[in-house]
């Protein structure tokens, strides 16, 4: 920690006391400090929103951007180009072409359509329940479900074959992870990660199938535009990270919060209705949940009362808005029939999650199926013991010992 003027400068991400429990300075922030000046892994310096209503208004303002590789933008991760989040993608940003881009997108990730695929996702975490069952305990329910399950969904979703897998996610890291990988051993997983798309969208286009590329290979806009090749292999790329990182790394922390108090997994299995409105709250009350959203503003602004000069990058922290007691009262309580939750674990605006629907329905499938199958399951070490995966810009539990 240093000092910005006469102001403490701090180093994000933020330390958790555990991998559960929130950063303890979230309440000071949000009281005292709402636009805090961090350091980022990179060590540049951005500005920290911490209240719910400053941090779904700037995701919502068009003025905020996701041009994060302009010059004076600040670099995320600590390779040279500062990580995903800095690098240039083919997909459209902002304006019209963002917006005609999710929704040729959106058709596919429609509630009613993923609502369809629910009992093949209940079919599939059932196999892998009785494998990891059949294996015996303790078990590592990331490994074992939180993992396997999104891949499988994704890729059947995309078309790609599941046994590649393993490649994905070493993919996936170096895409996501801000201080493992340095700048050559990206570019090299990039480049292969965007060949292997190619000849995917190429193998689709010569045998369309019943999927979403082989969808978006005809897929047009309103003003009769397709995709270019650079755009579709881009998706897939996005889809693929998106599709399985975030929503296995948040089965395991969901499964951790609720075994972590054992009232909480008695309380749903005493009334099985309360699966959709638990998987809410287990995402507003993650308080390991990576990064947050990085913005890039041009222009002179004002957030929370703060002049925010142009050039600036302002880390937008979606968890501790999710804990702001001003938009959720008793914030620091995970209420299992919690309603209305307008929780920003998706984030808001032009930018939310396109893919909400899907995460969703697998969580609510896995969460089903656990408490159907494993009645007695439970924590095989204390939840203080639980261990947060390091410099990865999603967050996530590095393991998650179950016993039943």
């Amino acid at each position: 920690m240093s000092r910005h003027g006469d102001e403490e400068v701090l180093d994000y991400p933020l330390p958790n006391p555990t991998a559960l429990e929130p950063p303890a300075v979230w309440p000071e922030l949000r009281e005292r400090c709402p636009v805090a000046h961090i350091r980022l892994p990179s060590g540049d310096g951005a500005s920290l929103l911490t209240r719910y209503e400053d941090v779904r208004d700037v995701l919502s303002d068009p003025r905020f951007t996701r041009m994060l590789h302009a010059p004076d933008a600040a670099r995320i991760g600590t390779d040279e180009e500062g990580g995903v989040f800095n690098r240039p993608t083919p997909l459209p940003q902002s304006g019209e072409g963002h917006v005609r881009w999710r929704r040729m997108l959106s058709r596919w990730f429609t509630a009613k359509r993923m609502t369809a695929l629910r009992p093949e996702i209940e079919a599939m975490t059932d196999r892998l329940v009785d494998e990891m069952v059949a294996g015996g305990h303790p078990a590592d329910l990331n490994a074992a479900v939180g993992f396997p399950l999104p891949v499988w969904v994704i890729c059947k979703l995309l078309g790609v074959p599941e046994s590649d897998r393993d490649r994905f996610a070493y993919w996936s890291d170096t895409f996501l992870n801000l201080t493992r990988y340095g700048k050559e051993e990206t570019e090299a997983a990039q480049r292969e990660f965007v060949s292997y798309m190619q000849a995917h969208v190429e193998a689709v286009r010569a045998d369309p199938k019943d999927d979403l590329l082989s969808e978006l290979l005809t897929a047009t806009d309103a003003e009769g535009g397709r995709l270019t090749e650079e755009q579709l292999v881009a998706t897939g790329q996005a889809l693929l990270i998106a599709g399985h990182e975030t929503t296995a790394n948040m089965i395991g922390k969901m499964a951790g919060m609720l075994l972590a108090d054992r009232e909480r997994w008695e309380r749903l299995l005493a009334d099985r209705s309360l699966v959709r409105s638990a998987v809410e709250e287990a995402l507003r009350f993650d308080a390991n949940p990576g990064l947050g959203m990085p913005r890039y503003i041009a222009e002179e602004s004002e957030v929370g009362g703060t002049v925010v000069p142009a050039g600036t990058t302002v880390m937008c922290s979606m968890a501790a808005a999710n804990r702001d007691e001003k938009a959720f009262e008793g914030a620091d309580e995970m209420r299992l029939d919690r309603s209305p939750n307008p929780h920003l674990a998706f984030g808001a605006g032009a930018h939310s999650c396109l893919g909400q629907s899907l995460a969703r329905t697998e969580l609510q499938a896995v969460l089903d199926v656990l408490l159907r199958r494993l009645p007695t399951l439970r924590l095989a070490v204390p939840a203080e013991e639980l261990r947060r995966v390091e410099g990865l810009a999603v967050g996530g539990l590095r393991e998650v010992p179950v016993r039943w």
